[in-house]
C-alpha cells in the first residue's frame, strides 16, 4: 500500500471517531456532564499528544526557531480564522447548548461547518505528516485524535439538534469533515514526501499551535461549562494518559 494511501486511511479514521459521536448523539440523550468529562479528558490528550508527539519533534528536527514561529503563526492563523467564524454564528460549534439556528442567523449553518473543517484539518495533517519518517502513524496522536473527536461529535450535535438541524445536515456536515480529513492526511504525506527536516518542523509546529489554540478555544471552554472546577482534575488525567502511551509505546 502506498503510504499516502495508509495516511488518508488514518484520517478517515481520526474524522470517523467525530460521525460516530455524532451518530451516538443522534440516538440517545448522553447526559451532558458526561459528555463534558470525557471533552475535557480529550482536551488533555490532545495537548499531551501536541507537546510530546509535534512540538518536541519539531524542535529536535527543525530548531527552536523554526519551531517557535511555526507554533506561533499556527495559533495567530487560527484564532484569526475562528474570530471570524465566531462572528458568522459558529462561535458555539462544538457546545451542546447555544448554537444559533439559520433563522437565528442566516449562514450559520455554512460558518459551523466551515468552523469543523477548521478544526479538524491540522490534527489530520500531522498523521499524514508523521508517516514520513517511515515508522506507523504516532500511537499517542491517533488516540488523542480519537478520543477528542467523539465528544466533539456528541457535543456539536447535540447542539445542532437543540437548533432544529436536520440529520442531512448533520450527518453530511460530519461525513465531509470525516473525507476532508483523509484527504488532509494524504496530501499531508503526499506533497511533503521529499521536505527537508526543517520544512517538516515548521508544518508540524504550525498544526500544534492550531491544534493547542482549538483546544483552549473550543474544547474546555464547553467542558468547564459542566465540570467547574473538576475540568482541570479530568484535563489532567488525559494529559498524563497520553504521556504515559507516548512513553511506553
Amino acid at each position: 500500500m502506498a503510504q499516502w494511501v495508509e495516511a488518508g486511511l488514518w484520517g478517515l479514521a481520526g474524522g470517523g471517531a467525530l460521525v460516530l459521536g455524532a451518530l451516538v448523539a443522534w440516538l440517545v440523550e448522553v447526559p451532558r456532564d458526561v459528555v463534558a468529562v470525557v471533552m475535557a479528558f480529550g482536551a488533555g490528550v490532545l495537548t499531551a499528544a501536541a507537546a510530546f508527539e509535534l512540538v518536541d519533534e519539531a524542535e529536535r528536527t527543525g530548531g527552536l526557531l523554526a519551531t517557535s514561529v511555526g507554533f506561533a503563526a499556527g495559533a495567530v492563523v487560527y484564532v484569526l480564522a475562528n474570530v471570524l467564524l465566531a462572528r458568522l454564528g459558529a462561535r458555539h460549534r462544538k457546545r451542546s447548548s447555544n448554537q444559533p439556528s439559520e433563522s437565528d442567523q442566516a449562514g450559520s449553518g455554512t460558518a459551523i461547518a466551515v468552523g469543523a473543517l477548521l478544526d479538524g484539518v491540522p490534527e489530520s495533517v500531522v498523521l499524514g505528516v508523521g508517516l514520513l519518517g517511515g515508522g506507523g502513524v504516532g500511537v499517542a496522536m491517533l488516540a488523542a485524535v480519537v478520543i477528542s473527536n467523539v465528544p466533539e461529535g456528541l457535543s456539536s450535535v447535540a447542539g445542532m439538534k437543540r437548533a432544529g438541524r436536520g440529520p442531512g445536515y448533520v450527518f453530511g456536515v460530519w461525513g465531509a469533515i470525516a473525507v476532508a480529513g483523509g484527504v488532509s492526511a494524504a496530501l499531508g504525506n503526499l506533497l511533503l514526501a521529499g521536505a527537508s527536516p526543517q520544512v517538516i518542523a515548521v508544518i508540524t509546529a504550525v498544526a500544534a499551535g492550531a491544534i493547542l489554540a482549538m483546544i483552549a478555544d473550543t474544547m474546555i471552554p464547553e467542558a468547564f461549562e459542566r465540570t467547574h472546577l473538576y475540568t482541570g482534575l479530568c484535563l489532567t488525567a488525559g494529559f498524563l494518559t497520553a504521556f504515559v502511551v507516548e512513553r511506553l509505546g
